[in-house]
Formats: structure tokens, C-alpha cells, sequence
């Protein structure tokens, strides 16, 4: 059995996958569908843990940045794509990392998704005047997170058969630069109140997710080298008498390294 086929049949819910599918169903069902929707009759508690860059920013609301990406929309396939994303790409990259280091790069991937759309904005409004809504406008979802994940993919089974739009096969790294092209032409091309997603944050992702293993690989990188020298100055390490009978004897032998 090919690899390709594999990825068509599914990954296993390994268990960071798991409760992240789990915590995302939990907080827009019961959180955004059944209390607010039903119960509440208000968005009150959504509007404070998504992301508002000038809340932020001017308000001092830093949770936003990570609770955000437990929030989605109303509409059914925000939450569905991500998750389904969430699943495929995430499950086969927990199994290689670890879960500890997959809800690290996750989380990681996330909150700078976060980071880079508001100081983007940010400037973006500052500097050249445009896109000064969006500062006002409410983000929610793991998408950013899920970019990450994406990114991660690309780069480690870049030779991988997946399937674009589930009928055109093509290498995984393709596939990534496909969709950062498009989110790319999407920001540049969306007008000032900047559409319904958020572009920058799914760029934000993907960025965060290559500095940070980038980032990961050069203190990997360091760590070895050290180890490698300590071993060799140990290995290196002579002991030397000087019993140079020209010396005063009562000075004793001389030792350094």
C-alpha cells in the first residue's frame, strides 16, 4: 500500500489531535451554538476572547492572542475544514514529533499567527491608511494554527501524494506553496475592510511555523556542537609534570593542561 493511499484513508486520532478536536467542537457548540445562541441571546463572551487588534493593542486584551483559535464562526464549514485539516496534516506529525513538541508548534503557530496580524494591521492602517476596519473586526479560528501545520507537511513529506480540491494529485510541498500563493494574492487583492478571512493570519501561520522550526533546528544544531566540544576538550585533557631539574626541588612538579 502506497503511501498516497494512506493519507486518503485517514490518519489515526492520536491524542493531541484528539483533544484539540474535541476542545474546538466543545468551546463552538456548546460555548457559541447552544449558550449564546439559545440560552444567552448574546455574543458577549465570544467578542471577548476573539481576536480584535485594537483590543489588543489599546486595551490590553493579550488572552485574544490565544484564545481565538478556539472560537469559529457560525457557518459549519469553518469549524469543518479546520478540524478536517487539523486531523490530516496533524495526526502524521504528532506521530513523528511527539505530542509534546506537536501541541508546542501548534500553539506556537497559533499565537503568532495572532501577533503577526495585529502588528500587520497595525501598520498597515498606520503607515499607508488601509485596512483600518479590520483593527475593529472580530477573528476567529484555528486557522492560522492549522497553516502551521500545513508548513510543517510540506516540509518534512514534501514527496507525499495528496490530493488538490480531492481530485488533482500533487507533492505535498506543491501543495503548500499553492495555497501561500493564494492567501498571499487573496490579502493584496482584498479591498479595505479586508473580506471575511483573514488572510494575514493564515500567512502568519505559515511564517511562524517556519521560524519556529528554523529557530528549533539552529538550537538543536547548537546544543550538538557543544556536546561534541565538551567531548573532545575532556578527551584532550593531558596531565604534564614539569620535573625540569634546573627548578628549585622544593617547588614540587608543575601540572596544566
Amino acid at each position: 500500500m502506497t503511501r498516497s493511499m494512506d493519507f486518503r484513508q485517514g490518519m489515526p486520532f492520536t491524542p493531541a489531535v484528539k483533544w484539540l478536536l474535541i476542545i474546538n467542537v466543545a468551546v463552538w457548540f456548546g460555548l457559541q451554538v447552544v449558550l449564546e445562541g439559545f440560552i444567552l441571546r448574546s455574543d458577549a463572551l465570544s467578542a471577548a476572547l476573539s481576536l480584535v487588534p485594537e483590543r489588543v493593542l489599546f486595551g490590553g486584551a493579550v488572552w485574544q492572542l490565544f484564545t481565538y483559535m478556539f472560537l469559529h464562526t457560525s457557518q459549519v464549514t469553518h469549524i469543518l475544514f479546520n478540524m478536517l485539516m487539523l486531523w490530516f496534516f496533524g495526526a502524521e506529525l504528532e506521530q513523528r514529533w511527539g505530542t509534546k513538541f506537536f501541541v508546542a508548534y501548534y500553539l506556537v503557530c497559533g499565537v503568532g499567527a495572532a501577533v503577526i496580524y495585529v502588528v500587520g494591521t497595525a501598520l498597515a492602517a498606520g503607515l499607508f491608511g488601509v485596512g483600518a476596519m479590520s483593527l475593529l473586526i472580530p477573528v476567529q479560528g484555528a486557522s492560522g494554527a492549522v497553516f502551521g501545520l500545513l508548513l510543517a507537511y510540506g516540509l518534512l513529506f514534501g514527496d507525499r501524494t495528496i490530493y488538490f480540491f480531492m481530485v488533482f494529485p500533487m507533492k505535498a510541498r506543491y501543495f503548500v506553496m499553492i495555497m501561500g500563493f493564494v492567501e498571499l494574492a487573496s490579502l493584496m487583492t482584498s479591498r479595505e475592510r479586508g473580506g471575511e478571512v483573514a488572510y494575514l493570519a493564515h500567512l502568519g501561520g505559515l511564517i511562524s511555523g517556519f521560524v519556529f522550526l528554523k529557530g528549533w533546528g539552529w538550537w538543536q544544531r547548537y546544543r550538538w556542537n557543544r556536546k561534541i566540544q565538551q567531548k573532545h576538550k575532556g578527551r584532550n585533557l593531558r596531565l604534564v609534570v614539569d620535573n625540569d631539574k634546573n627548578k628549585n626541588d622544593k617547588d614540587g612538579p608543575r601540572y596544566w593542561n
